[in-house]
């Protein structure tokens, strides 16, 4: 953690990069296991796309109501 916080200091512009390719990433691998978990129900290719982003905005939400 340390390196990160010295990297967004010193190195701004790539740390903001790693991060958006970091995020981007993750969301294509959480659409790809959703999609993997989904897929033998026969569902549009959409749906995993609505999932996700259905999970994302409850644990966003839960997290602000524990604060």
């Amino acid at each position: 953690m340390d390196y990160l916080r010295r990297m967004q200091m010193e190195r701004p512009v790539l740390f903001w990069v790693v991060l958006l390719i970091a995020f981007i990433v993750g969301f294509q691998l959480l659409l790809y296991v959703v999609g993997l978990f989904l897929g033998p129900l026969g569902v549009p290719s959409w749906v995993p796309l609505v999932v996700v982003i259905g999970a994302l905005v409850a644990v966003a939400r839960y997290q602000q109501r524990s604060r």
